[in-house]
């Protein structure tokens, strides 16, 4: 589904990643642990076309889409919940989610009820603002709203930032069902131990580059893990 090959990016003189490749299979939840500042945020926003790499590709099932707009990338079928959500506080949670849809018109009236069904909190919510929700809700919105265009690959920035454990669980337990609905997910997280229970293959960056990677069994023991996780 995705494919990266050396992936480099720079913000002037800063190499925020470095040669960074990586592969995402259809159906999967793939997970990019790190540190704060290790580039986490800047490889999803490079994926989704807002930030452009100096060097390497993006593939999305076999086509490449590293020079293409973000608007383009969304048509191809790639959704992006950013990290803070990123929700529009004074529309509500109709409005956000309609806004989602720009891309996909046609069958906005189908994925919208199916969104609620996949979010039945946001169902009784329909009328009120963005910024009335609990954080909960808001995170639940902002992944409805990517939903909404109909993606086949949804990228996730932190969505367990600012949230009760409960709430957690329930937000991964959204995303794993979403994975059943045939779209593929990868998603940047800080709690490795979150990560290790809901990924199928996992990722650890690191100052800008790939350290490790693995299935979540092969990984759930190491110690090489905590290391490269935590800079020890």
């Amino acid at each position: 589904m995705l494919e990266l090959r050396g992936l480099t990016v720079r913000y002037g003189a800063i190499e925020a990643l470095r040669d960074v490749t990586l592969r995402v299979a259809k159906g999967q939840i793939a997970a990019i642990l790190g540190a704060n500042g290790a580039g986490k945020s800047t490889l999803l926003r490079t994926i989704s076309g807002i930030v452009r790499p100096a060097q390497g590709s993006i593939t999305i099932d076999g086509r490449e889409i590293t020079k293409e707009t973000p608007e383009a990338i969304v048509r191809l079928g790639v959704a992006h919940v950013p990290e803070g959500r990123g929700i529009f506080p004074y529309l509500s949670v109709r409005e956000n989610l309609r806004i989602g849809a720009y891309s996909s018109r046609a069958k906005a009236g189908e994925t919208y009820q199916s969104v609620l069904t996949t979010f039945p909190a946001l169902s009784r919510r329909e009328r009120q603002a963005g910024y009335t929700l609990s954080g909960g809700e808001q995170q639940m919105l902002a992944i409805g709203r990517a939903l909404m265009s109909g993606p086949r690959l949804l990228l996730a920035d932190e969505v367990s930032l600012g949230l009760a454990p409960i709430i957690v669980k329930q937000v991964f337990d959204e995303l794993d069902r979403i994975r059943q609905r045939s779209i593929t997910l990868l998603v940047v997280e800080q709690n490795a131990r979150l990560a290790m229970k809901f990924a199928d293959y996992i990722y650890v960056l690191k100052h800008g580059r790939i350290v490790m990677e693995g299935t979540r069994e092969t990984l759930a023991e190491s110690s090489e893990l905590v290391d490269a996780y935590l800079g020890v």
